[in-house]
């Protein structure tokens, strides 16, 4: 099992400390979050909380992931990086592919793509793009970021699609591993999509039944796939209080890393710096080593 420092809602000015500090406890990865605003009305409901409400105010910090990894693997030599979850609908895929195949190459291939949808109307009205189309520009966007990084260096690329249509370009740098793409979510679909092209899954944050429960759909997707035998990773954000049997169990079921936000679980919060690197520690000591 690795293990991923949850790197969501915190301060733009803890994450360089944090990333040094994960590093040295022997965590092994740090997830950020996209958000690119916080509309003050949304006309659906958040998907993970019993009444739908938000539970981040609007002054929250989110700084965009595509500045937050290149700063904080500056600060690292072994940390690795991935998105937890960038709303890849609301972007030009080409764009993100150039700000993807930069961030693998200026990191020394320690990033890895995590994407996802957006449920929030607003975000596509305000960014003038489309959301009865996100599931087909999704697909379509995952196989130009396959493109662009395939781990072969800068080559020509084309694509011709019903929704992106490009001739013949080169983006470079481009690195020299793929960059594994990540897709989150439970919703059929989205396990679908992960089963066909994804390199690894990322769950929300849940009880690890409900992750064994999506793990084992996952497996039986993949297997329809013929892709039961490709190298995968499963990155699970299991809350409550979470055991060593838990931490087993989600093994078993094909977990490879485990996220944690040890400030919550220790319930400091983010009001004192030196209390989030005490608990990023702690976590460290008592569940990390111990496992």
């Amino acid at each position: 099992m690795k293990w991923t420092l949850a790197a969501a809602l915190v301060p733009a000015d803890r994450l360089l400390d944090l990333a040094r500090t994960a590093e040295e406890a022997g965590y092994d990865s740090v997830a950020m979050p996209d958000s690119v605003f916080f509309p003050e009305k949304v006309s659906a409901k958040y998907p993970y909380t019993k009444d739908g409400s938000r539970f981040w105010k609007p002054e929250t910090e989110f700084i965009d992931p595509f500045v937050a990894i290149p700063a904080m693997a500056a600060v690292t030599s072994r940390l690795r990086f991935h998105t937890n979850v960038y709303k890849l609908p609301l972007r030009d895929p080409l764009l993100t592919a150039k700000h993807v195949a930069s961030i693998a190459v200026m990191s020394g291939n320690r990033f890895a793509f995590g994407v996802g949808l957006s449920w929030i109307p607003e975000e596509f009205t305000f960014t003038h793009t489309e959301m009865r189309t996100r599931g087909a520009r999704t697909d379509e966007a995952i196989d130009i970021l396959k493109l662009v990084c395939a781990g072969n260096g800068p080559e020509w690329v084309e694509y011709h699609g019903t929704h992106y249509d490009f001739d013949r370009l080169m983006i470079s740098p481009a690195p020299d591993r793929p960059v594994p793409i990540y897709v989150g979510g439970h919703s059929e679909p989205a396990l679908k999509r992960t089963a066909r092209v994804g390199d690894g899954w990322i769950s929300v944050n849940t009880t690890p039944d409900k992750i064994i429960e999506s793990c084992v759909r996952l497996h039986e997707l993949r297997r329809e796939y013929g892709r039961e035998n490709e190298p995968f990773d499963i990155v699970a954000g299991p809350v409550g209080n979470v055991s060593r049997d838990d931490y087993r169990r989600m093994e078993e079921a094909g977990v490879t890393e485990c996220q944690a936000a040890p400030w919550w679980q220790y319930r400091v919060g983010f009001g004192d710096a030196a209390a989030m690197r005490e608990a990023t520690l702690r976590f460290a000591d008592e569940v990390i080593a111990q496992y």
